[in-house]
């Protein structure tokens, strides 16, 4: 017997909560003797208070290893359970305040509602409810493909009807209802507000816990991530590349990524191929019959993946996820498109036929409704119908009638029935069947993949993603490659929760022993623009390849201003336009938090006719500005001229890249103060996007006093094919 004081100690975790209690009654343990309780690893873990004395068995008190790992896993989980209540409330609630307190107008001025519109059914997709709302005036909106959106007329938060925004235009919004809409969206003074929806975070949450009890060798992953586990060496297999135009970067993390160990990371700045050597490493583990999971957090990114691989023969692909959210030309792919394919949909539509028919035979009944059935149950309808007897003021007719109402309704759920479990027998099979299923992180906490394990996950964008969203597809396979950047932007979090707001692949990348790889040839950038980003954010470990390093801005024309032609000229990849010298201060409207500048957004409009004077498409000009009311601004005025740009924040433009960009910087004050502006990776991401031709405008004077602003000018005085243009009064 172990010695006479207080230990801790386990029981399974399979036992149920009155197994457990009779197992502690019969040492004698009272709930007052516990102080704490922990559950992990198929345990559960009690840590007794000071003052307790009982005696158990040696197999009853675990080793001090297990009693650290089982708090370990506890104490990860509990904590991002907190983390995702707060995170969750803080995104539900800054919807509905807003909508509370903003009027429409301002809000969609932010871009998250849009107002006066008119519904138009648009039929039916897969079983899905598309309806187009649409008015004369332009829509310029934040509402993207795949998001929750509420439709209202009136009060907005005194509606309850959501859909799923398919596709945005200039005139009008597509959204997907799951069940038929009510007939007043036909009507006039219809609102589309960007809206919330929780059920990402829950199934973040369920996976948390499944993570608890997770077994090998699937727990292998997850004891690396919590510092349980030292990762495997690194070692690359000896495998054929197929694609024989990838560098020697990508082939090395291709090679690194087949090989046997838990977790890889692959490292791509921007421009250096990144989501065409992840579709390598798909493509590598097709060929060594492994079945693969590939996500990212956003649609985009899973089509992109897509794409890429869909150029590739041979390979059965499946996208899950709401038909509204993917991609155009990419439906073929999606599980419901599969399904509808597939020769069983033939007994499915066989079925809802007859469904349709018992519905109509039984609706020729009397429904069971509360004020007919004065507290009958089925059973006393039907033993009332088969005697002939009436029941508290319900005729004899009625009561039979209910009776064969209630028989019909149980024909028609064993029907319903029946097609349940074709479709789920469907939907094993086709992703059981298929070499690469691709979803977002939260689709992966869906019932379509519930019972589906991966022999591989890859997942991209892993560096934009909250650890808890990485963790979805993590949990699925024993084996992971996750490629990002976490030199670029951050994950997004609306709580302002620190902890939240640095990635898993970022965590993983300062961890000694998980093996990783950086892609450091870029196909992108003109070698000037790289420079000074590649000094900053990757040591200088970045290339420029032949194919881009003299890359030079087409001019079929030259400006007819003196000071323009020196903006735009070919010979220097970056200029930087400077307002110090002119009235261009910041300014923030009423009830605004966001700051816009009208002599800046006139610069840019300027510098974007000039290029579209010259020759450049507008479709390869882009403009980048860190503030939604600069962009809303800016947009305005270039629609005022007749001139389509595209104009984003810093966030919309990840991932993205134009021949030309131009980026005002906005601030412009006294106290030099520039705000979330100064965050590296954001200017990182923004100077990165633009191919041979990079426009900079801001004030020197605001922005030069702080970092990493102040390096910025030196190198721009320093570089020869760089140059500082003040802005003078013209």
């Amino acid at each position: 017997m172990a010695r006479n004081r207080a230990l801790p100690f386990i029981l399974p975790a399979r036992l149920d909560e009155r197994a457990r209690s009779l197992q502690l009654r019969r040492y004698r343990i009272k709930p007052s003797n516990i102080a704490k309780v922990y559950e992990a690893d198929g345990f559960v873990l009690y840590i007794p208070t000071k003052k307790s004395f009982f005696k158990l068995p040696k197999e009853m008190v675990p080793s001090r290893e297990l009693e650290h790992r089982i708090k370990k896993i506890h104490n990860y989980i509990e904590e991002y359970r907190v983390l995702l209540d707060v995170e969750r409330r803080a995104e539900m609630d800054a919807q509905i305040r807003e909508i509370r307190s903003v009027s429409g107008r301002e809000r969609e001025l932010y871009g998250r509602a849009v107002l006066g519109l008119r519904g138009r059914s648009m039929g039916m997709k897969f079983d899905l409810f598309i309806v187009r709302f649409s008015r004369d005036e332009l829509i310029d909106t934040q509402i993207g493909s795949g998001d929750i959106v509420l439709i209202s007329r009136g009060e907005p938060l005194k509606s309850d009807l959501t859909a799923t925004a398919m596709a945005v235009a200039k005139n009008y919004v597509e959204v997907a209802f799951s069940q038929k809409p009510p007939p007043w969206i036909k009507g006039e003074g219809i609102r589309i507000d960007l809206y919330v929806n929780d059920v990402t975070f829950k199934r973040m949450e369920s996976n948390l816990e499944k993570m608890r009890h997770i077994k090998a060798p699937f727990g292998s992953v997850r004891d690396i991530v919590l510092g349980l586990k030292t990762p495997s060496k690194p070692h690359g297999e000896g495998i054929e590349i197929l694609d024989r135009e990838l560098n020697a970067d990508q082939v090395e993390a291709v090679k690194l990524a087949a090989g046997r160990n838990e977790i890889v990371l692959i490292h791509g700045p921007p421009g250096t191929g990144k989501t065409t050597t992840v579709t390598e490493v798909i493509v590598e583990a097709v060929r060594r019959g492994e079945m693969v999971l590939a996500s990212a957090d956003s649609n985009v990114a899973v089509d992109n993946m897509l794409r890429k691989l869909a150029e590739r023969e041979g390979l059965d692909l499946v996208r899950i996820g709401h038909p509204a959210r993917v991609g155009e030309g990419l439906e073929r792919y999606t599980l419901f498109s599969r399904m509808e394919a597939d020769p069983q949909s033939l007994k499915i539509k066989e079925l809802a036929e007859r469904i349709r028919e018992r519905i109509e035979a039984r609706d020729r009944h009397s429904k069971p409704t509360p004020s007919r059935l004065r507290g009958m149950s089925k059973e006393r309808i039907r033993t009332l119908a088969a005697r002939g007897r009436s029941f508290r003021g319900v005729d004899i007719a009625t009561i039979r009638s209910m009776a064969q109402w209630i028989a019909e309704d149980e024909k028609l759920q064993t029907l319903f029935e029946k097609i349940r479990g074709i479709e789920e027998s469907m939907v094993l099979r086709i992703v059981s069947d298929a070499d690469v299923v691709l979803s977002t992180n939260a689709m992966v906490g869906s019932e379509a993949l519930e019972e589906i394990d991966f022999d591989i996950a890859v997942i991209d964008e892993a560096s934009q993603q909250m650890e808890p969203s990485t963790l979805l597809p993590l949990m699925r396979a024993p084996r992971a490659v996750l490629a990002g950047d976490h030199r670029q932007l951050p994950p997004t979090v609306v709580s302002g929760l620190d902890i939240l707001k640095h990635s898993l692949f970022e965590r993983l990348m300062s961890m000694d022993g998980v093996p990783s790889k950086m892609l450091g040839v870029q196909y992108r950038m003109n070698e000037t623009i790289m420079e000074f980003p590649n000094t900053l954010m990757y040591e200088g470990l970045l290339e420029a390849d032949r194919s881009c390093a003299d890359r030079m801005l087409e001019l079929k024309g030259v400006p007819d201003s003196p000071f323009y032609r020196k903006l735009l000229d070919p010979k220097k990849p970056v200029v930087f336009a400077d307002t110090s010298e002119i009235d261009a201060d910041e300014s923030l409207q009423p009830r605004s938090t966001s700051f816009e500048n009208g002599a800046e957004a006139e610069l840019v409009v300027q510098t974007v006719e000039s290029l579209t004077e010259c020759g450049v498409p507008a479709d390869e000009i882009g403009v980048i500005t860190p503030y939604l009311s600069q962009v809303k601004l800016i947009r305005r005025m270039l629609e005022k001229r007749g001139v389509e740009c595209e104009v984003k924040s810093v966030d919309g433009f990840q991932g993205r890249e134009k021949e030309v960009v131009v980026i005002s910087f906005v601030r412009s004050n006294l106290a030099k103060e520039i705000g979330f502006v100064k965050d590296r990776r954001r200017l990182n991401v923004a100077m990165t996007r633009a191919k041979s031709k990079l426009v900079l405008i801001g004030d020197s004077s605001t922005l030069g006093a702080n970092e990493p602003f102040d390096r910025l000018f030196e190198w721009l005085k320093k570089h020869k094919s760089a140059a500082i243009l003040k802005v003078a009064y013209q």
